[in-house]
């Protein structure tokens, strides 16, 4: 007999999403994507999570390309939104503002499933736009701080050749997936940042944000473990401490019955 307990975990969903999701016209498979969709959004607190039509497929038992037919028309009705993609599939969320869904299913000529390859050619025919940073953007910003640090450690080392070639766009891109897509606080990126800059062995092999977005984890963990070695030891208390106390206190013409031996 299955015992669920809410203490093992839940899901916490907006009662107004409730009431409002169950007034929509959805087939079964439909509703398993969004109860799925839920469970690791809502479920771990976060907004999106990379989720393969395999994934999904497995936790709504449900045929790979019936799931991928009817996930299409949850985007195409904006109840289901979708990010970036990554090796485990595409980021995917729940869409909480329901005066934006549409009330009916697209018709065939708005809503295509095709073959992956046809797909894979069709992103390469029509590539999504990359985002635009502006000089007051807080990531672009980042990106020219780390840029200068980096460029200054490159010219000592007689190595400045190798950012020819960089571009602040892409470096702030990099910089707004690490606090982003990664949750990496700022003071943390700057802070590691700072450090990478100056140890000898990582500020020539750190010469790009996408290579301090990618080794974020470790670089942050040695810093750490460098910080705790730099500290210095507490000083050990020395039986001899009262001894001197008491012969400084005589040398100083005080009287020793007044020496306070606590």
């Amino acid at each position: 007999m299955a015992k669920p307990q809410r203490e093992n975990g839940y899901t916490g969903i907006a009662n107004e999403i409730m009431q409002e999701i169950a007034k929509v016209n959805l087939n079964g498979t439909q509703f398993r994507l969004v109860i799925v969709i839920w469970r690791y959004t809502y479920g771990f607190q976060r907004k999106m999570y990379p989720m393969s039509v395999r994934f999904l497929a497995e936790h709504t038992d449900a045929g790979r390309t019936q799931v991928s037919r009817e996930l299409d028309v949850l985007i195409a009705r904006n109840i289901v939104i979708t990010g970036e993609a990554n090796s485990k599939g595409r980021h995917i969320g729940f869409n909480k503002d329901y005066t934006s869904w549409l009330d009916r299913e697209p018709s065939k000529g708005e809503v295509k499933v095709a073959p992956n390859k046809d797909k894979a050619a069709a992103d390469k025919r029509h590539p999504a736009k990359k985002q635009k940073y502006s000089e007051d953007n807080q990531y672009y910003k980042m990106a020219i701080y780390f840029f200068k640090r980096v460029e200054k450690v490159v010219e000592e080392a007689g190595i400045a050749h190798l950012l020819r070639k960089s571009n602040m766009q892409t470096w702030a891109d990099d910089m707004r997936k690490l606090v982003e897509l990664k949750g990496v606080d700022k003071r943390k990126v700057l802070e590691v940042m700072n450090w990478v800059t100056e140890d000898s062995f990582w500020q020539t092999n750190i010469l790009s944000a996408r290579k301090l977005k990618d080794k974020f984890p470790e670089l942050a963990i040695k810093m750490n473990a460098d910080q705790k070695k730099s500290q210095p030891a507490a000083r050990k208390a020395d039986p001899r401490d009262p001894e001197i106390a008491l012969q400084k206190w005589i040398n100083e013409g005080n009287d020793p019955n007044d020496f306070k031996w606590n």
